[in-house]
């Protein structure tokens, strides 16, 4: 009996080493096997990441009841809607004031943690693991005999004669610019957060005190039911993220008079998409300014050998400035060139049509928050925002830089050959709209001023641009009258067929992963 006993307890703690023995070898397989897929394919950990959020946005939208809670909303229509809050999007195919509060703060989330900011401070992690993993590698490959800590070199320098000096393993690295510290890193990421911090907190305390002030605006959202709290921190992180949405009906419509929240919220969408690079530029020279760290001189002196595409050299901040104002001056003008008697601004002082101008001009980019029915406005403009639209958001003109991209380029011709098989953002733009056209085409045959190739072509854009700007539908436009025809302060999206709305759904996503397709088509030659 006690042999039994013993030869029990024996087999139990043999088993027990081997099963944690086992769990650790597990665990370190997991987790080698997940730090290998995020350094190898960036793409499949992004599509990941937004079908996790989107469908997780879509479960908490479904369990929380609307604010009619007689009007149910369609399973793909609440998928949208997620789809596009977690994209930055802001295509709708319902109404903003059919949410209720706390579905509203689940699109806020949403907005927040698909935004640009967000996304690349996430991104920061995995290059902390790349870096990490470099650096082992590169002081395993030193002389034993070497003192990692520290290393005793000879400075030829006029002033020390030949001294010999004492440098840290670090600084070594961190003069040369070949190596990267994780504490690096770590300081990048926790200035990433700040920025994320102050823009989106300053920003929603900047729209609450103007709302608290301004009595007007105040009984705007009276009337409508919606809080100042909710409505301030959801316009600043929608603003911040370049999504779009509002939480009233009319978006910023119904606000086109008020010109000092408007010219509020234009920092706002800079800041968070177009110029977030030179501004986390500047919080960098300002922390270095301010702290003396060596890690702001080490990120600003080289923002390449990090590998964070919002860190620009000094030349490249500079012509990216000046495209973005370029393009909104060029904007602006022809707006107001165009615009300046018409209906949608008829109703204004000069100084409020010239807000709305620059406002307009600048959510052209990417934001897609609008002060005017864009159904209205002439179509040079409308062709204008297309093409403003489908542009990337650090889109510059940047002397001799094709030949520098060319020596990078050639280091990886395997790669290259990949990329040349890949259609060009321009192709699938194309064959987006032959198949919402195909899928639409009874809806063009029956009511050609709303669905016609232009505004289908437009609405894909802006889904693919991540933008959010949309024609709507007009009841006065459709030849066939229809007594029960309500005019829709959605998106026309939201007048598509559930196939056509699944289409985009594709392109927003597809939209928000153009960055791995910036190469694509370099086999196709138009001669």
């Amino acid at each position: 009996m006690i042999h039994c006993l013993a030869v029990s307890q024996t087999f139990c703690a043999f088993a027990a080493s081997k099963f944690s023995s086992f769990t650790k070898s597990a665990q370190k397989s997991i987790k080698n096997s997940f730090q290998f897929i995020c350094q190898n394919n960036p793409l499949f950990v992004h599509v990941t990441y937004f079908a996790v959020i989107s469908f997780t946005g879509y479960s908490a939208l479904k369990v929380l009841k609307p604010r009619d809670k007689s009007n149910t909303l369609k399973d793909l229509d609440v998928l949208f809607t997620s789809v596009s809050a977690s994209t930055v999007s802001s295509m709708a195919t319902v109404e903003m004031e059919d949410f209720s509060s706390a579905q509203l703060w689940v699109l806020t989330i949403l907005m927040l943690i698909g935004g640009e900011v967000f996304t690349s401070m996430l991104g920061i992690h995995f290059m902390k693991a790349k870096f990490g993993t470099k650096e082992s590698v590169n002081i395993r490959d030193h002389s034993p005999c070497i003192d990692i800590e520290s290393i005793t070199s000879t400075k030829f320098d006029p002033r020390t004669q030949g001294t010999k000096v004492t440098v840290s393993f670090a600084e070594l690295h961190m003069e040369n610019g070949a190596h990267v510290e994780p504490k690096t890193i770590d300081f990048l990421r926790l200035v990433v957060m700040g920025y994320l911090l102050v823009t989106n907190l300053g920003g929603s305390i900047l729209i609450y005190l103007y709302l608290n002030l301004v009595t007007g605006a105040q009984q705007v959202l009276k009337r409508k039911g919606i809080g100042i709290v909710i409505f301030s921190v959801f316009t600043a992180i929608s603003s911040v993220g370049n999504c779009g949405f509002t939480p009233v009906n009319e978006n910023m419509v119904i606000f086109q008079k008020n010109s000092v929240l408007l010219l509020l919220i234009i920092p706002q969408i800079l800041a968070g998409n177009t110029l977030f690079a030179p501004c986390l530029k500047l919080m960098v020279w300002s922390l270095k300014k301010i702290t003396g760290k060596k890690y702001c001189r080490y990120i600003l002196e080289h923002p390449k050998a990090i590998g964070y595409k919002h860190l620009m050299s000094t030349r490249e901040s500079v012509y990216l400035i000046l495209t973005v104002v370029s393009l909104i001056i060029v904007q602006t003008i022809l707006f107001l060139s165009l615009e300046w008697s018409s209906v949608a601004l008829q109703e204004m002082s000069n100084y409020q049509r010239i807000v709305c101008a620059i406002f307009q001009s600048v959510n052209a980019r990417h934001a897609g928050e609008s002060v005017t029915d864009l159904s209205t406005l002439s179509s040079a403009i409308l062709v204008l925002y297309t093409i403003m639209m489908y542009l990337p958001g650090y889109t510059s003109f940047l002397p001799g830089h094709d030949h520098e991209d060319s020596k990078t380029e050639m280091k990886n011709k395997r790669k290259r050959l990949l990329e040349n098989w890949i259609f060009s953002q321009m192709c699938y733009l194309a064959i987006f709209v032959m198949l919402i056209c195909i899928t639409e085409r009874k809806s063009m045959a029956t009511d050609p001023l709303n669905f016609n190739v232009f505004s289908i072509l437009f609405e894909v854009v802006s889904a693919y641009g991540n933008v959010g700007f949309s024609f709507g539908y007009s009841c006065k436009r459709s030849l066939i009258y229809d007594a029960h025809c309500k005019d829709a302060s959605y998106g026309f999206a939201g007048k598509w067929s559930d196939k056509g709305k699944a289409i985009l759904i594709i392109v927003m996503l597809f939209g928000r992963l153009k960055s791995f397709n910036m190469k694509g088509g370099r086999a196709w030659k138009l001669r």
